[in-house]
């Protein structure tokens, strides 16, 4: 019995672990932002039903569920954290999205953001210089971006100073 304990405690260990450190080791941060914020930067964002929304960095993919429930959009999360990714696509078939919800495991620089409508960022400002030539490289004119708690360097098109929102 006291071997399958510790055997439980090891695995919760690295689980706990992974979950902090692989997102640590890409310099994002672990922390969710609340629903209502969210729902603002989407709203900010015009999101419409039958678009797709890219989330760079979908943690437990809490934004990926609010655009695919609220909003009717199809929703692409992009994350580094295997844990995060197996949560955030648990999240989706738990709340009914499954089928309007895609999961990529993976380092968002690498990934494409042709298909996007919209980008929503929820990250640091250590990556808006990179991320500003990626979205002038990769997205289409009419795709927006919201970003939340940073900004990109260029003036906005509208901003939300109370909830640190920005859409460009």
């Amino acid at each position: 019995m006291q071997i399958f304990f510790l055997i439980l405690s090891l695995i919760f260990l690295v689980i706990a672990l992974l979950w902090i450190l692989v997102p640590a080791f890409y310099g994002l941060p672990p922390i969710s932002t609340k629903p209502e914020r969210i729902r603002k930067a989407l709203k900010m964002a015009n999101l419409q039903p039958g678009e797709t929304l890219y989330d760079l960095g979908c943690g437990h993919g809490q934004v990926l569920i609010i655009a695919a429930k609220e909003f009717g959009a199809n929703a692409v999360g992009i994350e580094a954290g295997p844990v995060q990714c197996i949560v955030a696509r648990i999240n989706a078939i738990r709340n009914g999205v499954n089928s309007k919800v895609r999961i990529e495991a993976g380092d968002f620089f690498k990934s494409d953001l042709k298909k996007a409508d919209v980008v929503y960022a929820y990250l640091t400002s250590n990556f808006a210089g990179r991320l500003q030539e990626k979205f002038k490289k990769e997205l289409r004119n009419e795709a927006r971006v919201v970003t939340v708690a940073f900004n990109l360097p260029r003036e906005p098109l509208e901003m939300d100073r109370e909830n640190l929102i920005y859409r460009y």
